[in-house]
Order: structure tokens, then sequence, then C-alpha cells
């Protein structure tokens, strides 16, 4: 495999939000959003330049000596921290998308 995403141009545009979520709200909560954010993009922006995308969630192992040495510490943020990463043929493409 050459590319994570097919037919990502090599000039594309990746996006990265990264959500914290608040005390009150879960992953559940989390996913749900996400669903209908994908539901909206995939509806009305498929033609317009959105390529595709993935959530990443906080597994909680954090390396603190990098990814070979020493033992992988536990992060507070452990199923409280997502990336919603998005990739673009542009960035003008994106920005239409709002």
């Amino acid at each position: 495999m050459t590319q994570l995403i097919s037919n990502f141009p090599h000039d594309g545009v990746v996006t990265l939000n990264r959500v914290i979520l608040k005390p009150e709200y879960t992953v559940d909560d989390l996913q749900e959003r996400v669903a209908m954010l994908c539901e909206n993009v995939k509806t009305y922006h498929s033609d317009t330049g959105f390529v595709g995308g993935f959530v990443a969630m906080n597994s909680g192992a954090v390396s603190n000596e990098g990814s070979t040495v020493g033992q992988a510490v536990d992060s507070p943020l452990k199923d409280k921290e997502a990336l919603i990463i998005t990739f673009w043929n542009s960035f003008e493409d994106h920005e239409k998308s709002h």
C-alpha cells in the first residue's frame, strides 16, 4: 500500500481536530456526533473535495522515552481524547465545507 487514503492527491490537505471530552460526555456521545458529521460531509461534499477521514482515540498508553525504550505510562486522557482527521483535495475545498 502506497497511500493511506486511496486517490488522495500528493498536494492535498489533511485537517486534524483534537477533541477532549468533558466529564458529562462519553465516547458514545462522540461516536454519535462524528457519525452525524460524516453523514453531512459524505452527503454534501463527496464531490466537492472531501476524500476521506478517520477518528483516532487515545488508548491510554504513552511512551515516556520513545517507541523502543522504557515503559508506557498511563495517560489521564485515556478514552477522553480523540483526533478527527480528514483529507481534502485543497484547503479551499475544506473551507467551503463550513
